[in-house]
């Protein structure tokens, strides 16, 4: 976890620099996502899509998530496991 400075500056781990080849002079560009940002480096220019390629893209991925949740079963549950949940809390604890 880095740090902010007092002047506002952020050191980036050595090992993300070295993987995304980020040196000193590198310009970095900060994009906001939401609740979080998100760090572009050198050499990959931010993709802008349109509302409409959003909601395809969104919509894409909703039917691949239906295709899966068709074709999944859920595993059955043992009806015993030999111990229960509230055992788990109490476990270790003086009596």
């Amino acid at each position: 976890m880095a740090k902010v400075t007092s002047k506002l500056q952020v050191t980036i781990p050595k090992t993300i620099a070295e993987q995304f080849d980020i040196r000193p002079g590198s310009d970095i560009t900060w994009v906001p996502a939401g609740d979080s940002i998100r760090i572009v480096p050198p050499g990959r220019p931010r993709r802008r899509l349109s509302r409409g390629a959003r909601l395809e893209l969104f919509d894409e991925a909703t039917r691949r998530q239906q295709e899966r949740n068709a074709t999944h079963r859920p595993s059955e549950r043992p009806s015993d496991r030999g111990w229960t949940r509230d055992e788990l809390y109490d476990r270790g604890r003086a009596r």
